[in-house]
């Protein structure tokens, strides 16, 4: 009964015409970052994150929200229309996807991926309405030492489910949370690797980071690429409607993609990313029908299955930020930073200090999900169209619209400069095969953990022992451990590198 009354109370901050329009500009915004290669929606909501400012915190974070679930619908567009993933999590879309455009056959891909993620969507978010409460009063009897234990199994998880190496990951988180301790220190107030640079000792500003790395970065990076490599789309996109077989086919595929995305959505570094890759390598096993279009050829499971795991797992990773306040993924990390500005403490206290901010961007999840319907089917024509703007006209106003964001934040030029450094670093980081997503969690968790830390030994006068003598904050850290040692086995670091080769 609570969860009806929750959700109508939701709906009645969602309906009103200021939250209708900040969600439908969300998605908007979500399906064009995804449309255009090489953007995705880390950068987005760093480059939008300024723009928020402004906005009540309510419409704020559903316009974020869509902008996410937004991308993931995007960016199967180009996926399957271009050979290019718009998204990352895209990028096992274009396996199949695209052969089926090649066939003839856009349209039936193309209304795979929509049918899929809407479901997957509705469910994920019918999953985080449902275990939202009580999850909350579960986090209400965690301590200082159980929330430093936490943030602990968050950063090894993100390491060992971030795709690559796994030495790679751990160095990017730990670079993450010494980033993190640049600025002045809380008790003592003396400056830490501020390098006696005066704008330092506030720290390093966290949509810098995210706008440098993720966005400058980017673009930096398809720069480097040549027109040639930027395929445009000529063909038609005749018949939306998939067949009797494809359903057929499609449905137990969807089944499968959501029930994975929705488990795999809650796990620190899980996210839309990996439900992705997982939902593919399972339908990959699961034995072909008589005439069934072999994988890698057009086969529609290829693309319900991922498309409706990455919506899945996109909704239900904001279960642990909004019950726990620690976020799984990047994106998540940035919606902490928009919930920072707006003086909003991610946490279980969310839900009961603020209920109408928590219950009114989950309703607003469902209300996106149908505009997303709207917005990617009928419209696919203007899609394509925009996928002809030649890059050299977008990037400089990509990079002017960060600018413009980044000095907003302060009122600091220094800001440009440092957003400009990052990017240079994100480049190298693209072109060392490093995964900047983990130095996103490591410097968001960084100093959260450090104050949990220290509030721990505060409280038992400086007594370590205290992580393994609390029954919770041991089967955490003990969780922590195994997973590390599980992942190291050879067999399972394996299946780990197969689970992330698209062939």
């Amino acid at each position: 009964m609570d969860l009806i009354n929750n959700l109508a109370l939701g709906f009645g901050v969602a309906f009103t015409a200021q939250n209708l329009m900040y969600a439908f500009v969300g998605c908007l915004l979500g399906t064009l970052i995804g449309v255009l290669p090489g953007i995705g929606p880390v950068a987005t909501i760093a480059m939008l994150l300024p723009a928020t400012y402004a906005l009540p915190p309510v419409a704020a974070l559903i316009m974020l929200a869509g902008i996410y679930y937004g991308a993931q619908y995007g960016g199967s567009t180009t996926a399957i229309l271009v050979n290019l993933p718009g998204e990352s999590s895209s990028v096992v879309t274009v396996i199949d996807g695209y052969q089926m455009a090649r066939k003839g056959r856009a349209g039936p891909a193309l209304a795979a991926a929509g049918m899929g993620s809407f479901f997957a969507g509705c469910v994920g978010t019918l999953i985080l309405a449902a275990f939202a409460a009580p999850l909350t009063e579960v986090a209400f009897k965690f301590g200082p030492a159980e929330y430093f234990s936490l943030m602990i199994l968050g950063l090894i998880g993100a390491v060992v489910l971030a795709s690559g190496s796994l030495i790679k990951a751990l160095g990017m988180i730990v670079l993450g949370l010494l980033m993190g301790m640049i600025g002045t220190d809380v008790n003592s107030g003396v400056p830490r690797y501020s390098f006696d640079i005066p704008e330092l000792t506030d720290g390093v500003g966290f949509v810098v980071i995210a706008m440098g790395v993720f966005g400058y970065g980017e673009i930096i990076s398809n720069l480097s690429h040549g027109e040639e490599k930027r395929e445009v789309f000529t063909g038609k996109v005749q018949g939306l409607m998939p067949t009797k077989e494809d359903f057929k086919n499609m449905i137990p595929a969807v089944l499968r993609g959501t029930a994975l995305g929705s488990a795999l959505g809650i796990l620190p570094g899980g996210g839309a990313l990996l439900s992705a890759f997982a939902a593919y390598t399972i339908e990959k096993k699961t034995k072909l029908k008589p005439g069934e279009v072999p994988f890698g050829q057009g086969n529609i499971r290829g693309v319900a299955a991922p498309e409706s795991a990455n919506n899945a797992g996109s909704q239900t990773s904001f279960i642990p930020l909004l019950t726990l306040g620690i976020p799984p993924n990047a994106v998540m990390a940035l919606m902490v930073g928009a919930m920072t500005i707006h003086n909003i403490q991610p946490g279980p206290q969310v839900m009961t200090s603020n209920p109408e901010l928590f219950w009114g961007l989950i309703a607003s999840m469902w209300i996106g999900n149908a505009m997303l319907i709207i917005l990617n089917l009928p419209l696919i024509g203007i899609w394509i169209k925009l996928l002809t703007v030649p890059y050299r006209w977008l990037f400089p106003a990509i990079i002017l619209f960060c600018a413009v964001g980044v000095y907003s934040t302060n009122n600091n030029t220094f800001d440009i400069w440092m957003v400009a450094g990052f990017g240079a670093i994100g480049y190298m980081f693209i072109k060392l095969g490093l995964e900047p997503a983990p130095l996103l969690l490591g410097f968001i968790l960084g100093p959260m953990m450090e104050e949990n830390l220290r509030r721990s030994l505060l409280l038992s006068r400086g007594d370590w022992s205290v992580f393994v003598t609390r029954p919770l904050s041991a089967s955490l850290l003990a969780a922590a451990v195994v997973l590390l040692v599980v992942v190291m086995l050879p067999s399972i670091k394996n299946k780990r590198e197969e689970a992330f080769v698209e062939d």
